[in-house]
């Protein structure tokens, strides 16, 4: 997942360098979407092992 959105704002900072105002947009919507269930995932993991 982490990843995925390393990929995904590296999409977007490109298509903004690059005038695409709408793809840069979406790719950052999707980078933080997939950032934000890596970390809620990687919590539970976490969470999960120490029980």
């Amino acid at each position: 997942m982490f990843r995925w959105a390393i990929i995904f704002a590296v999409v977007a900072l490109i298509a903004s360098l690059l005038g695409f105002g709408g793809v840069a947009g979406l790719s950052a919507n999707l980078a933080y979407i997939f950032l934000a269930v890596a970390v809620i995932l990687f919590i539970v993991a976490f969470v999960g092992r120490k029980m």
